[in-house]
């Protein structure tokens, strides 16, 4: 590599656009933010959010899984995609 496609490559590599890291909040931290979302009805959603098998069959979840972050027990919530599986509950509506 020469001297001036060294010099674009890390002016490339340093001019690109630094992704922001996604906000997870628990969920008090989620509920103190957005009160109209209160711990007892988040954790219920978290409890749902993933399929699960019964005498009965398959239970599908709610879907909220991707926007859930597990950590050993710890679970956090990712803020712009918990936003986004609203909407999708909507149908993307306003």
């Amino acid at each position: 590599m020469n001297q001036t496609a060294t010099a674009q490559a890390i002016s490339h590599a340093f001019s690109a656009p630094q992704q922001q890291p996604p906000v997870l909040l628990t969920v008090r931290q989620f509920s103190e933010a957005h009160p109209a979302f209160p711990q007892g009805s988040l954790r219920n959603l978290i409890f749902l959010a993933e399929s699960r098998k019964t005498t009965k069959g398959t239970i599908t979840g709610n879907g909220l899984d991707g926007a859930l972050v597990r950590i050993g027990r710890k679970v956090l919530i990712d803020e712009s995609k918990f936003f986004q599986w609203i909407d999708a509950q909507q149908g993307g509506q306003q």
